[in-house]
């Protein structure tokens, strides 16, 4: 009897550790994943104006940031570095597109030969003006600190124009998602902490050209501007930015997030008399040849997406249902999330069919 309980226990044992293990490795689903990159890092310190010290600062404002996002359960937090190493920067591209990122948030410290100051952050673009194309080299310079950089980077120049331009085009779906974000890091910096705000700028950087998500790099201010440097080197000033940037993170969250104020619009427009049986409305958002990911900030917003593919193109589509009411209530929100051309589509039992032969029974 005592050799039957021991085995029992140690079948429990098992099974419970087992149970508790899977749990463990389960991935948490739904969750929305930012990755947080601290430039530079190791034997690459950054900009080194008036003596302080990019890589330090920037790994610091993002360990502090990920402190206070990580409190939300929602949230999952990645880190291109949590200590004083040097990642290359198509490896940070790559940490954040394995974790399948929703967000990418670089951090740097900005400098310059005058007494240039303020916050800027930019977005992946071509470069509008000879300072935004001199900020971008000087950031992406970092490459030629790595072995084989010339192979690695498909003989990328980081001092040519050219090369810059090459870079700008494969992140285009998710510009305006990156600017929204953009927008609300710098009119906080402006409008809470009073920080000069030289705006939303696009340029030609390596490390948001590596990431396929909506990605933004921060440049907190310029070192080389000693009033501004001696803030950034400072335990209030790190702390002041970084409670501002987890701050227009959760506002830009908020504004994509399913739910909210455009399904309470909806249920109330919705009524019961206008159901159809075997028949799935639809609103159709786009046709693309480029293959999306099913996330509202894809979709300026909009939620329940699917796709079809049909030859080379994909087709997009909001909602599903057999109420028709409920679905021109949704035709209404895309229309003024901008797209102005969307329209509805029926299908009966799988199979797209006309709209008007649906309406007609």
């Amino acid at each position: 009897m005592y050799k039957v309980n021991c085995l029992l226990l140690f079948i429990g044992i098992i099974f419970f550790s087992s149970f508790s293990s899977l749990e463990e490795k389960t991935p948490i689903k739904n969750k929305f994943i930012i990755v947080l990159d601290a430039g530079h890092g190791g034997h690459d310190p950054g900009n080194m104006g008036n003596k302080y010290i990019e890589k330090d600062i920037a790994l610091n404002v993002v360990l502090k940031i990920g402190k206070e996002l990580e409190k939300n359960p929602s949230i999952k937090v990645v880190y291109t570095r949590k200590t004083d190493v040097f990642i290359e920067l198509d490896k940070r591209g790559e940490i954040a597109n394995k974790a399948k990122a929703d967000l990418f948030v670089s951090i740097h410290c900005n400098s310059f030969h005058t007494q240039a100051n303020g916050t800027e952050t930019f977005v992946l673009g071509l470069h509008r003006n000879k300072t935004n194309l001199e900020v971008a080299k000087k950031e992406n310079s970092v490459i030629l600190l790595e072995e084989n950089y010339h192979e690695k980077y498909a003989g990328y120049d980081p001092n040519s124009p050219e090369s810059i331009i090459g870079l700008t085009l494969m992140q285009e779906e998710y510009l305006d998602q990156s600017i929204q974000l953009a927008d609300y890091i710098q009119k906080s910096f402006k409008n809470k902490l009073k920080r000069k705000s030289r705006g939303v700028k696009q340029a030609g950087f390596i490390v948001l050209h590596q990431t396929v998500m909506p990605s933004v790099l921060i440049e907190l201010g310029f070192l080389t501007y000693k009033k501004e440097g001696a803030y950034l080197n400072s335990k209030k000033g790190q702390d002041e930015m970084s409670k501002s940037i987890v701050g227009s993170i959760l506002e830009y969250k908020k504004s994509i997030d399913q739910g909210s104020e455009d399904d309470i619009y909806i249920k109330e427009s919705v009524s019961n008399s206008s159901i159809y049986e075997n028949i799935i409305f639809k609103v159709q958002l786009a046709a693309s040849s480029k293959d999306l990911k099913l996330k509202p900030y894809n979709f300026k917003g909009m939620s329940d997406l699917s796709k079809v593919k049909q030859g080379k193109l994909y087709r997009y589509y909001s909602g599903g249902t057999n109420n028709y009411d409920e679905i021109k209530a949704i035709q209404k929100v895309a229309k003024t999330k901008g797209y102005p051309d969307c329209y509805i589509v029926a299908y009966e039992n799988g199979v797209k069919v006309s709209l008007s032969t649906v309406l007609k029974k």
